[in-house]
């Protein structure tokens, strides 16, 4: 009797130990969101391959855990971001959702995301909002706050003793931010400040106004294609080596093939450029050039970031991201090797890091690029960060 209930204990327990490890083994959905089609495609697009790119070495996993990943297209609009966020947390049930492009897609989706105690891995859009009295324990942000950039470049101007600037950017969040961050350590009256349409494509009105003006710079925010097209008209006004560009977002690895020569000598700021010295940014622009054949951007950099925190986090609870409280405990403290040297979060789990000059160059290869030629700041935390009541 006692040797059956033995073998009956030793059954049951080998029983549960099974069923636990098939547990373990079930794949972890994590949902993107990111535009993945119109004029900012190449934002959403060098997200997500950064993304694959770990997940492809890796072996398709994530913490020794395999992954399924469900793409979503939020085609830079706020209501369909609402639409497929909803999707993705009600029906296919994700614990993780990762990407989101800009900031008025960030601005639709955060709080019902969050709210849902699903985690937000963000990789590209920072509003302020987020770092401040809107944050939540359930975001990670691995990219910057909207302001960093350009408070960089705002810092460059002023140590370069510009005067007599003009800023523009397009009419949401993100531009409203970014001319907030120009101006934070420009600390000089602007000659003008010009918002346009979010899909405005023509410039010429702008344009002749800028030249009419004749300023001492202009200051441009203009993601993705709205930036080609912005650089592009600008060369073409006859401004281009003329009006001195200093911009965010503007020339990067996915517009300066379509811009062209005409962008040597633009500067840009940021918080990564890819001839960075460490070895693990040289690793990451090696692999991503040999994937997919171009030079990655800082979005793809920054998604890549986001790739490898969740490989240190997802490890670290063992694959078990449904307790809660122990997986945003190993994301907060998650120890990895980002692209941009030194990582760590801040209270608004915002990153604390270096924010640099780049000018657009000729490299080695011959490709326009970036250089990266002043770093106005070091282990430099966000503007808004003590408005997020975390600690």
């Amino acid at each position: 009797m006692k040797h059956a209930l033995r073998d009956l204990l030793v059954a049951c327990a080998l029983s549960a130990s099974m069923s636990m490890a098939a547990m373990a083994q079930e794949p972890i959905k994590i949902g993107f969101i990111g535009e993945l089609t119109g004029a900012t495609a190449g934002v959403g697009q060098d997200q997500l391959d950064g993304f694959r790119l770990l997940l492809k070495r890796n072996e398709g996993k994530l913490g020794g855990v395999e992954i399924e990943l469900i793409t979503e297209d939020s085609q830079f609009k706020p209501d369909v971001g609402t639409q497929v966020a909803r999707r993705l947390v009600e029906r296919e049930k994700v614990p993780i959702i990762t990407g989101v492009s800009h900031s008025n897609i960030m601005m639709a989706v955060h709080k019902y995301i969050t709210d849902k105690g699903v985690f937000l891995i963000g990789s590209n859009a920072g509003p302020s909002q987020v770092a401040g009295e809107q944050c939540s324990p359930y975001q990670f942000i691995t990219s910057w706050q909207g302001d960093q950039a350009a408070e960089a470049v705002g810092k460059y101007a002023k140590d370069q003793g510009i005067k007599n600037i003009v800023a523009l950017a397009p009419n949401y969040q993100a531009g409203k931010d970014v001319i907030q961050g120009f101006k934070r350590y420009y600390d000089e009256p602007l000659a003008d400040e010009v918002y346009t349409s979010l899909t405005q494509m023509d410039f010429s009105a702008e344009l002749s106004q800028i030249a009419a003006a004749n300023p001492d710079a202009v200051f441009a925010f203009f993601p993705g294609g709205l930036g080609v097209a912005f650089a592009k008209q600008y060369s073409q006004a006859g401004l281009m080596g003329k009006i001195p560009l200093l911009t965010t977002y503007v020339v990067d690895a996915l517009t300066l093939p379509a811009i062209g020569d005409t962008a040597l000598g633009v500067i840009s700021g940021g918080f990564w450029a890819p001839d960075f010295p460490n070895q693990q940014s040289k690793q990451f622009v090696e692999d991503f050039e040999r994937e997919y054949g171009r030079i990655p951007s800082n979005y793809a950099a920054q998604s890549y970031d986001a790739a490898q925190l969740l490989d240190a986090a997802i490890a670290e609870v063992n694959g078990d991201v449904a307790d809660k409280k122990a997986f945003m405990s190993a994301l907060k403290n998650a120890k990895f090797d980002s692209v941009r040297g030194e990582f760590k979060f801040g209270n608004n789990h915002f990153p604390i890091h270096a924010m640099h000059i780049m000018e657009v160059v000729k490299d080695g290869k011959g490709r326009l690029n970036l250089k990266t030629i002043a770093t106005p700041f070091e282990n430099y935390q966000d503007a808004y960060h003590e408005r997020c009541p975390l600690s």
